[in-house]
């Protein structure tokens, strides 16, 4: 029986991590994470995928670390001797780059350096490929320059995430074409699902609606409503991820719906799934504003369509109701006798 394909994912632990490490495990895969150290445990994503390390037919393996050390991350690569890496790790949240930009910029920016110089270094010495997909974000895009978005729109970040997102990406492009490593950037636009951080908006609000229902909440304090996203499925959008390193060749991709939709529609949406006015539970907070805004983000994902036959599977729609469901479900309401008991 040939040896499973090996895989390192960074961020194991968030989202997309969770989702990815679920996908390469059902492809046969075995799949090491890194995860930083804490005093209480952070592994709930993957909790459920996590079996006993010591047993012979685990093949989901946790190591801790930090994208800003370096050391660190070619101990790792040492040790795992991956075929593919995905860096999905990164203080991702737009509003706190603000608050915490230095650090951010050394997450976001350096950490793929270091990570893309140790990988670099291992296959110079080993002559073993390491296939590389790189987290972009549709955040690069900020100050749209074009509608919608594609590949070659140029840049224009408004936040220090996305401006560390950046540099994260070109540097991905310049060792790609410079040691001729197989690096990818995934240029992904919001996507969400029921594991999305509590403090995005989009889980914030369907988080909000099932404590609202459950009346353990009576206000939702929110920022600019004006904002249009395209949205989609995390767990779609880990399938393109994968797919891009599964290509004869390296390249850059968007990853979107196509569609976009302002955080209005979002809030109309999920509280409509309980019939309720958001307008009655909704109010304004200016701490949530940003310095600088970004107010239309769409992506064309035509070329990862049709070169990676990649498509999304979820509506926007569908995917606000399992969002919805899925907080209502962590309240203990059943979805279908939410509608009835707020009506």
């Amino acid at each position: 029986m040939s040896k499973p394909k090996c895989a390192l994912i960074t961020g194991i632990t968030g989202q997309d991590g969770s989702y990815l490490a679920e996908l390469l495990l059902e492809k046969n895969y075995e799949v090491h994470g890194i995860i930083r150290r804490a005093s209480t445990f952070n592994t709930d994503r993957i909790d459920h995928i996590y079996t006993d390390p010591h047993k012979e037919d685990t093949r989901l393996f946790l190591h801790y670390g930090d994208l800003n050390d370096g050391t660190m991350i070619r101990r790792v690569l040492e040790q795992v001797q991956p075929c593919e890496v995905y860096n999905l790790g990164a203080q991702s949240h737009v509003r706190v780059s603000f608050d915490s930009p230095e650090y951010t910029a050394d997450t976001v920016g350096m950490g793929t350096l270091r990570l893309l110089e140790a990988i670099r270094d291992y296959q110079q010495r080993t002559s073993n490929e390491v296939r590389f997909y790189q987290a972009g974000s549709s955040e690069m895009f900020g100050k749209v320059q074009a509608v919608p978005q594609t590949e070659t729109t140029p840049f224009y970040p408004r936040s220090p995430y996305a401006c560390a997102k950046v540099f994260a990406h070109w540097q991905t492009v310049n060792y790609r074409e410079s040691y001729d490593l197989f690096a990818c950037n995934g240029i992904l636009f919001n996507h969400e699902s029921p594991r999305r951080g509590e403090t995005f908006v989009t889980r914030k609000i369907t988080r909000a609606v099932a404590r609202i229902v459950a009346g353990t909440q009576k206000k939702l304090y929110m920022g600019n409503l004006d904002a249009k996203r395209d949205w989609g499925y995390a767990k779609d959008y880990v399938k393109a991820m994968w797919l891009m390193l599964q290509q004869d060749k390296a390249d850059d991709y968007v990853v979107a719906t196509g569609e976009t939709h302002s955080v209005e529609e979002f809030l109309e949406k999920a509280f409509g799934h309980v019939n309720l006015r958001w307008q009655d539970y909704v109010a304004f907070d200016e701490r949530y504003l940003r310095p600088t805004e970004v107010d239309l983000l769409i992506g064309n994902p035509t070329k990862a369509q049709t070169q990676l036959n990649w498509q999304p599977s979820v509506t926007f729609d569908e995917l606000v109701q399992l969002m919805i469901h899925s907080d209502l479900t962590a309240v203990g309401i059943e979805p279908a006798k939410a509608t009835s008991k707020s009506a």
